[in-house]
Formats: structure tokens, C-alpha cells, sequence
């Protein structure tokens, strides 16, 4: 029993003599004190070194496109470093053309600020700003998926593009013990600019843990936006609309836009769900159609049950697609959803003589 007993003090000296020189690395070794990040040539930020160059900007409201939030995995907040930022990381490769890295494009999520830095971004990006939104309505569509419709101040305007996202400021909460952004595409048309809509389905993550269980009508909410290179390009061509999931929600904004302008273009919307119950926004789809002549709207369900009493299309939205696209002659796609999902439609686009310059899409998990 005695040995037994020394044994776990010692463990526990153990682990806390470490656990004290970690706190002294992380207060000496660690302490990079104040660096200076130069913008593109005329502007100078001083903030704490260490700390990522995502974070730093933010908290200067310099706000970069970040669809996860910073966990390293979109590869959306590339900003070019002109100097200082020290060796590309294994955790940004994956995400770097080798353009990207000629050019020395890093993402800024992962570059840790421990020297003066000079870096270069799209100006407009200084013109992005944070607003504060009364939810007004948050309810179901799905077991998955909740629909909001947010707020602003009166008085207050958000410009935005058709098939744009915002990213919202997930605050502190039970089941999560910091402040983090995730991004979320709106579904509401630009000419609203006094609120937008969004649909938001369920991960498990921490922003849609908050959302779907601790959000509520009349609460506050902060976003930031609008951001994306994804959004409705006038044109001609023929419009091949291709989502699952959440993805409907640019897709719908891009539609509604459509509707409000009395654009004509002939547009077919290949949407793909498992069930009939994860179908939603059938109604408004169906006056759309109505609305627009030329538009076409293609449900597929990849896992009906007898209970659905499904009579359309049967497979995933790829089948889909190799059902009745045959053509690609002067075309265009807009795609949205999982980058599973985006890549193999991409790649039969490309197979099929589609030009990459024609083909626009918003990945995300």
C-alpha cells in the first residue's frame, strides 16, 4: 500500500513540476511582448506577439474571411506577407498553391505573430464591419436545420451580395469558454438591408450547439461581413445550381435576387436531401418557380424511406446531375455544400469541357 502511495505522489510531483515550467515557458520563452504589423505599407498595428495574425487583426477590426473560425481547416484567411511570418507550416500546405507560396501567401489563422510583420490584403477588406442583430424569429425546418431572421438597428444597413456569408461571434457559453467565429451563409435578398436570413443546421460544433440550443428570440447576436468571393455574376449563360444541405441558402438568396430584378435567365437547381423530411423551403421554391419561367427546381433524395412516398429522383445530387446534364454548352454553375460533395460535381463539370472560370462555389462542413 506504502508503495502503492509514493508512487502516485510522485506522479503528481511530477506532473506538477512540469506543469509549472510550462507556465514558466509560456511567461518567458513564449513572451514575444509587442510587435508591430504593417498593412499594406501605411498602416501600423502594435499588438501582443504570440497570439495568431487572424486573431491580432481582429481584435484591430481588421476582419479576414474565416469560414472555421480559425481551426486551420478552410483555408479562407490567406493574407500576403511581404515580410517577417518566418517558414510556411505543415498545417497551411494543404491550402497553398504553389503560387500561393512563390508569393508568400500564408494563412493567417495559423501564422503565430513573433516578429514585426508587413503584410498586404484587399483594401475593401478595411471597409467590413461588425453589427449587432435582435434575433427576431428562430424555429425549425428540419430535426436539423433552424431558420433566423435577424435584425438590425433601426437605422442601421448591411450591403451585401447575392450568395455572400457573415460570420457570427459565438459568445461564451456553458459548453464553450471562449469567443470564436463561425461562417454562415445569408439567404435573404441584398435588397433587405435591414435584416438578414439564415439557415443553420446542427454539428455538434460549438457555434451551432449555441444556436439550436441556448439562442432565443429578442437575444443579441454580432456579425461581422459580408464576406465571399461566391455571389450571383450577370450574364447570359445558363445557370447550373447544385446544393445540399445549408448550401440552399445562397442559392436561394441568388434567387430571390433574380425574382426582385425580373432576371430571365434560364436556371435549373439540382438540390439533394436523404429524406423527404430534410426537404425545406419547398413553398417559397415552388413560387419561385412560378415566378420565374425559367427556372427549374430538381429535389433528389439519396435515402427515401416508404414513409416519404417518393416519387421523384432517387440518388445523390451527382446521379442527379448525370441524369440530366448532358449538355454544358454555354453554362455556368453555382455550387454549395460539403467539399465532398462540390469536388465531384467539379470534376464532372471539367469532364464534360466546363471551363473552371465558369464554375463558382462555397465549400463548407
Amino acid at each position: 500500500m506504502d508503495r502503492v502511495f509514493n508512487t502516485v505522489l510522485i506522479i503528481s510531483s511530477i506532473s506538477a513540476t512540469l506543469a509549472l515550467l510550462l507556465s514558466i515557458a509560456n511567461k518567458t520563452i513564449a513572451n514575444y511582448g509587442n510587435k508591430k504589423i504593417t498593412i499594406n505599407d501605411d498602416k501600423e498595428y502594435i499588438v501582443d506577439g504570440g497570439d495568431s495574425l487572424l486573431s491580432s487583426l481582429i481584435e484591430n477590426e481588421i476582419f479576414i474571411p474565416s469560414a472555421c473560425g480559425g481551426k486551420g481547416s478552410c483555408g479562407y484567411c490567406k493574407v500576403k506577407v511581404d515580410s517577417g511570418g518566418g517558414q510556411t507550416l505543415p498545417t497551411e500546405l494543404g491550402y497553398l498553391t504553389n503560387e500561393d507560396r512563390e508569393e508568400g501567401v500564408r494563412l493567417s489563422c495559423q501564422l503565430k505573430v513573433k516578429e514585426d510583420l508587413s503584410i498586404s490584403i484587399p483594401e475593401e477588406l478595411f471597409n467590413l464591419k461588425q453589427y449587432e442583430y435582435t434575433v427576431n424569429f428562430i424555429k425549425d425546418v428540419t430535426s436539423k436545420i433552424k431558420y433566423l431572421s435577424l435584425n438590425l438597428p433601426e437605422g442601421k444597413e448591411i450591403e451585401f451580395k447575392p450568395g455572400q456569408y457573415i460570420q457570427i461571434l459565438v459568445p461564451q457559453y456553458k459548453e464553450n469558454d471562449e469567443e470564436i467565429y463561425r461562417a454562415y451563409s445569408i439567404a435573404s435578398s441584398p435588397a433587405s438591408k435591414n435584416y438578414i436570413e439564415l439557415f443553420i443546421g446542427y454539428t455538434g460544433g460549438i457555434c451551432t450547439t449555441y444556436i439550436h440550443k441556448y439562442l432565443n428570440a429578442k437575444d443579441k447576436v454580432s456579425i461581422i461581413g459580408p464576406f465571399g468571393d461566391f455571389y450571383y455574376r450577370d450574364g447570359s449563360s445558363e445557370m447550373i445550381m447544385v446544393a445540399i444541405g445549408t448550401g440552399l441558402a445562397p442559392i436561394l438568396s441568388i434567387l430571390r435576387y433574380m425574382k426582385e430584378h425580373k432576371i430571365d435567365r434560364k436556371a435549373t437547381f439540382y438540390f439533394g436531401a436523404r429524406t423527404r423530411d430534410d426537404l425545406y423551403a419547398l413553398e417559397e421554391i415552388n413560387e419561385l418557380e412560378r415566378a420565374l419561367p425559367n427556372f427549374t427546381f430538381v429535389p433528389t433524395l439519396s435515402r427515401p424511406t416508404e414513409k416519404c412516398d417518393w416519387t421523384g429522383d432517387v440518388g445523390r445530387v451527382t446521379n442527379c446531375l448525370e441524369k440530366y446534364l448532358n449538355n454544358i454548352e454555354d453554362k455556368e454553375a453555382y455550387l454549395c455544400g460539403s467539399p465532398r460533395m462540390i469536388d465531384s460535381v467539379v470534376d464532372m463539370l471539367k469532364e464534360r469541357g466546363m471551363g473552371e472560370e465558369q464554375i463558382y462555389y462555397d465549400k463548407f462542413e
